[in-house]
């Protein structure tokens, strides 16, 4: 009879924890819905402004283009031309003084229709390459920004869900110990730690967060290249001159510069972006093997290891598909938006938590403090410059706004006190 009253309070107590956590999970989807909501709202926003600065900007380009218009002279046709020169011939030999004015002869007509004819020709070739239309509106630029964060999202809970694990197999062999100095130096030591020391056999929720800090630093690692595959030499060459141009010339110039320099990068080198996904792709496959062996995982459901190769035969789709989104989002930032600069951005371990830059992912749940673990979300900022379009000497003052549209979410040191309320 104490036995069956054990097992029924053993299986109360499962039910109460049970209970909780579809509780806490309640309430997280509560607030999923309702950033939802916001960012529809925001999407909605910019949209609306999008549209607005579009209109201006056109009936902008019409006055220009109607201020240029009566100073061109549209080139007549030969036939026209010829008929034109006979009557004034024929006015000037029946009237030598005519008007009192004396009358352009056939050379200097010439070199005043070529002269329009360059000067028109300059026009619309200033007019194409200071343009500011841009292919994606900013609302798109974020939708994909959103986008890559449920992917990242959709990878680190599917991954796991389904993997086991064991505080008793954590064994001092030297790829644990490689393991542990890598993804210190990469996510920081206070996330490490807490993963090596903590038993996540039953809430493996710090694990799934790990996993989203740890994609999220391969991407803006990625994106903070001028050209993603690029070698690093190379690249950092190309980032210099585009940072001088950027303070230099106006926002058009340095963003159609960016543009075609870009664009003819991986036209010398066809197969660069099939190279750059492959290693964004095996980048994160190789630190979140890093982070499961850390954090004690035994294996997956379908007996794979926890390796990098077994993560690769699980997910290896799943990561191909974030790695495709990145690179796609890279080329259109910066061979497609011509108006602004967008960036995305990350936080780093190694700065404070500022409320106005970026939001906790727990601060609905427990008072934000301690320092930060991981942006477990990306976000999202754009830099325009606001000079006039006359290029600008090196010691000139230069005005930049910068706007962050969406801010990265992050996890504090907090995040301990919601997992083991007191």
């Amino acid at each position: 009879m104490r036995r069956e009253f054990d097992a029924t309070k053993n299986e109360l107590a499962r039910s109460q924890g049970d209970v909780a956590r579809l509780e806490e999970r309640c309430r997280m989807l509560e607030k999923t819905l309702k950033e939802t909501r916001e960012m529809l709202r925001a999407r909605d926003t910019e949209l609306e402004k999008m549209r607005r600065e579009k209109e201006k900007e056109r009936m902008i380009a019409e006055r220009r283009r109607s201020d240029i218009g009566p100073q061109t002279q549209v080139p007549l046709p030969p036939r026209d031309l010829h008929s034109r020169h006979s009557s004034l011939d024929m006015r000037r030999t029946g009237s030598p003084l005519g008007n009192g004015r004396s009358t352009p002869t056939d050379q200097e007509r010439a070199l005043m229709l070529a002269g329009s004819e360059e000067e028109r020709a300059r026009i619309r070739s200033t007019e194409l390459y200071m343009t500011r239309t841009d292919s994606w509106s900013g609302a798109q630029v974020l939708q994909a920004v959103h986008d890559i964060n449920s992917e990242i999202l959709q990878f680190a809970a599917s991954a796991t869900e389904i993997c086991t694990f064991d505080r008793d197999s954590r064994h001092s062999s030297a790829r644990s110990v490689q393991a542990m100095h890598d993804t210190s130096s990469r996510l920081g030591p206070n996330l490490s730690r807490i993963l090596s020391n903590r038993d996540h056999s039953q809430d493996p929720i710090l694990v799934q967060l790990a996993l989203q800090g740890c994609v999220s630093i391969c991407i803006t690692r990625a994106l903070s290249a001028f050209c993603m595959g690029f070698p690093s030499k190379s690249d950092a060459v190309f980032s210099q001159i585009y940072s001088r141009v950027a303070l230099a010339e106006a926002q058009p110039t340095s963003s159609k510069w960016r543009a075609l320099a870009h664009r003819h990068i991986h036209t010398i080198h066809p197969h660069l972006a099939e190279h750059s996904m492959n290693d964004l792709s095996d980048t994160i496959l190789r630190w979140s093997a890093d982070i499961f062996t850390i954090a004690g995982c035994l294996s997956y459901e379908n007996g794979a290891s926890s390796s990098k190769e077994g993560l690769r035969l699980r997910f290896g789709d799943q990561v191909r598909r974030i790695a495709t989104s990145v690179s796609r989002l890279a080329r259109v930032t910066r061979e497609e938006i011509m108006s602004t600069c967008f960036d995305v951005i990350a936080v780093s371990t190694n700065t404070s938590f500022d409320p106005s830059g970026m939001s906790d992912a727990f601060g609905d749940y427990v008072a934000s403090h301690g320092a930060i673990l991981a942006t477990t979300e990306l976000g999202l900022r754009c830099t325009t410059r606001l000079r006039g379009s006359e290029p600008l000497d090196i010691s000139d003052d230069v005005t930049l706004e910068q706007r962050t549209i969406l801010q990265p979410k992050v996890v504090l040191e907090s995040v301990l006190d919601a997992l083991d309320p007191r």
